[in-house]
């Protein structure tokens, strides 16, 4: 595949983009000067917004923002909403919320969404941290007023099949102009940090890894409710897409009698034919449980599991991944260097169904190696991957890109840096 293959075609559609619509009202903003006291501010763009009701990056927007609230930054966040709502400004646990409203559907309006948040953000001096790279076209704007600005790459979104020839095309493009125009950025894992010094100064690359909260206690009325019993399943919870091994893991699964369920997490459609081949190929131990969005019920299913199947084959550090180490669960996931580095000692691996078959049938008939897995999961989460570490250094970063006035003035509060929780959460 010719990976600019469909570039030539974006020129059109952003011109469209940088003139907004006319039902779109942007929010006038003035620049004030900061008083010595004054707490910095950082701007966080390139999510759907707080709190997080989409996936990893929604979640890490939102424990960082918590976090860079405890340690004395005023953290504004832009926030996607629909087109029937008017701009409007507002707090939620005391960080800023911009609320822009935007006419357009799928990649178009986050794009949208993207430029009038990037022209909101750029009327400031502030720090901006933005996740992904997918518009960075638009940050050249920040770039040529010199607003210092963060981002987080992701993983090699381009690389990805499921976009095809046009978007992955779009995605490439965009990813070089972010290494150019980021002042610092972000890679989720180690391998993306020598995939990213091949394109941009190693000294502007750092490695943030995602994070999760330690699952150490759930009820079990989720599981109840859901006709499965605590310690008698696994989980399998990812977009279902072919590049995630669903079907090699239910193959492997369905290779003989488990005694236990597969409770797999996602929708899977008629007329989708990698759904269809997935449902074909289970057996009737598995279980299809559709989405299933709430935070709280996803982290009890996960606690009560007896482990966690990952085939996830791209990216980085997968949120999910994290999540089910942070959970305590052993795993089974597919080997390759970036759940190697992830998941450690924590998991099993596999490259083939036949091997995925043998590695669950190891877990599950194994209860030492079971909890010597779970053991391990826990340790190297804590090792890499809670939010106070994580978080932690997003805030050391940030301050880098402030003046030196700005940066003492953070460095002397001896603010307490928790979990993000504030009285609301109570």
């Amino acid at each position: 595949m010719k990976i600019n293959a469909g570039v030539s075609s974006i020129s059109s559609r952003l011109r469209a983009l940088f003139v907004p619509s006319r039902t779109a009202r942007s929010a006038p903003a003035t620049v004030a000067n900061r008083s010595s006291n004054e707490s910095p501010t950082v701007r966080i763009l390139g999510t759907h917004g707080v709190p997080a009701a989409y996936g990893g990056f929604e979640t890490a927007a939102e424990n960082v923002a918590l976090y860079l609230r405890d340690a004395g930054w005023r953290v504004v966040v832009y926030c996607q909403v629909d087109s029937s709502r008017v701009w409007e400004e507002d707090e939620w646990r005391r960080i800023h919320r911009v609320m822009i409203p935007v006419q357009r559907d799928g990649w178009l309006g986050t794009s949208a969404f993207d430029l009038l948040s990037i022209r909101h953000a750029s009327k400031h001096r502030d720090v901006c941290l933005t996740f992904g790279y997918n518009t960075a076209i638009f940050n050249t704007l920040q770039r040529f007023r010199r607003i210092p600005n963060v981002i987080n790459m992701d993983g090699i979104e381009w690389s990805r099949a499921r976009w095809g020839p046009m978007k992955q095309g779009i995605l490439y493009a965009n990813e070089r102009i972010a290494c150019v125009v980021g002042n610092r950025l972000i890679a989720d894992h180690p391998r993306i940090e020598e995939y990213l010094a091949r394109k941009a100064p190693r000294r502007k690359i750092s490695t943030i890894t995602y994070g999760a909260h330690s699952v150490l206690s759930a009820p079990v009325e989720p599981v109840r409710e859901r006709g499965l019993v605590p310690g008698q399943y696994l989980t399998l919870i990812c977009r279902p897409i072919p590049e995630n091994l669903i079907l090699e893991l239910v193959r492997g699964f369905s290779a003989k009698r488990r005694g236990v369920a597969l409770v797999i997490f996602g929708e899977y459609r008629s007329d989708d034919p990698y759904h269809q081949e997935v449902l074909a190929a289970a057996s009737d131990e598995v279980r299809f449980v559709g989405a299933v969005y709430d935070p709280g019920e996803v982290a009890a299913l996960r606690f009560h599991s007896c482990g966690y199947l990952h085939g996830h084959t791209v990216g980085g550090t997968n949120p999910s991944l994290v999540e089910a180490m942070a959970a305590g669960n052993p795993v089974v996931a597919h080997d390759n260097e970036y759940n190697r580095w992830v998941a450690g000692s924590g998991a099993l691996y596999f490259r083939t169904s036949e091997e995925a078959a043998t590695a669950i049938g190891e877990l599950l008939e194994n209860r030492e190696l079971r909890s010597a897995l779970s053991l391990a999961s826990r340790k190297r989460h804590a090792e890499e991957f809670t939010w106070e570490h994580v978080a932690g250094q997003y805030d050391e970063l940030l301050k880098q890109l402030l003046p030196p006035a700005e940066r003492a003035l953070l460095d002397g509060r001896s603010k307490h840096h928790g979990n993000g929780k504030d009285a609301e959460d109570d």
